[in-house]
């Protein structure tokens, strides 16, 4: 009796935008693998030339399109699971841009078609992309901290560094910094790695780098605020009060982690020496960007999350699920993701 249920949602499959999102994304992505290897594959003088650039960026595309596919097909297949009408992974590619962090894709989505039916099966979809990407993430991380390249890698990338001083050398000013997490602390800790170079570098090594990001994918996701994959979970633990609640105080908690840096920003545009009125401790831990993320949240994405056909309590197993499901979130979230030196 499923079966042409099935045959349905496969025919409202738009295959052929599927494919062409996906090929187009995977091309990004070597390219942005290319540029964050150290190779410009605008730099070629033939196609051959051009396809071996592109293929200095095949460990950081296989690896970010394997966290992002793991992601995006544990809420397809918990969809399925539930007979909740769903795409498949529409892939976000986007062309190298020399004014944006170029990581070549925005990540990837897919479509609930369908009213969710009950508490059960919005946590379910909620939480299964998250956690499936996560355990990615975390395989990524340990592989990358224990199969480290030499420590001369580097100069390979920065030939300039070895007139310099090495990486004992100051770090340039305006230099790229990304931020650490509990879970990289964590992980480096346990791990000990040898060679680890400092995180002004690490976008230089495809799976840390991946792992990285990974790990800032996942806690954005777990922001428990409107339909995000957080706000899905949040919805089904704690019902409609309880998550207008919540996505209300991470509003509130992510603007004031911005506000110290807008509050710099704008203080430099009056007065240069402003600025040093505030406290260099807020500084460090401020990020202009959740200034952003606010306003997207709040105007584009929205807090509340609307009713499904049947909310009810959740059982104990998926209510400690969901505990773990914050755990991820407080292990992966980054007050400050980057940063400059």
């Amino acid at each position: 009796m499923t079966l042409p249920v099935f045959r349905d949602r496969h025919a409202e499959q738009k295959y052929a935008l599927h494919a062409v999102l996906f090929v187009l994304t995977v091309v990004t992505t070597l390219w942005a693998g290319a540029f964050w290897g150290g190779q410009y594959p605008m730099n070629f003088v033939s196609l051959r030339g051009f396809i071996h650039l592109l293929g200095s960026g095949v460990p950081y595309s296989v690896c970010l399109l394997g966290f992002l596919s793991v992601h995006e097909f544990g809420h397809y297949f918990a969809a399925m699971h539930h007979r909740v009408r769903a795409t498949l992974p529409f892939y976000i590619p986007v062309p190298p841009l020399p004014f944006l962090l170029s990581l070549g894709t925005m990540g990837a989505v897919i479509k609930i078609r369908e009213r969710i039916p009950g508490t059960k099966s919005l946590f379910d979809i909620g939480i299964s992309g998250p956690l499936s990407g996560f355990a990615v993430c975390v395989g990524l991380l340990v592989y990358g901290f224990l199969n480290l390249p030499p420590v001369d890698f580097i100069y390979t990338v920065h030939p300039e560094y070895v007139t310099h001083g090495g990486l004992q050398a100051p770090v340039p000013k305006e230099s790229l910094v990304l931020g650490k997490n509990l879970l990289w602390i964590g992980l480096e800790y346990l791990v000990a790695p040898k060679n680890l170079p400092p995180m002004t570098e690490i976008y230089h090594y495809p799976i840390l780098f991946t792992g990285w990001l990974g790990s800032l994918v996942t806690a954005l996701n777990l922001l428990p605020v409107g339909q995000l994959d957080g706000g899905h979970i949040t919805y089904a633990m704690f019902g409609r009060r309880g998550h207008e609640k919540a996505a209300r105080v991470f509003l509130l908690f992510i603007t004031l982690l911005a506000l110290p840096a807008l509050m710099k920003m704008l203080l430099a545009l009056v007065w240069n020496d402003a600025a040093a009125l505030i406290p260099p401790f807020l500084i460090e831990w401020s990020w202009l960007g959740w200034i952003l993320w606010a306003f997207v949240l709040w105007r584009m994405i929205g807090v509340s999350h609307p009713p499904t056909d049947n909310d009810h309590p959740l059982d104990g197993l998926r209510t400690v699920y969901g505990w773990a499901s914050i755990g991820v979130f407080v292990v992966t979230f980054m007050p400050v993701p980057f940063g400059l030196t």
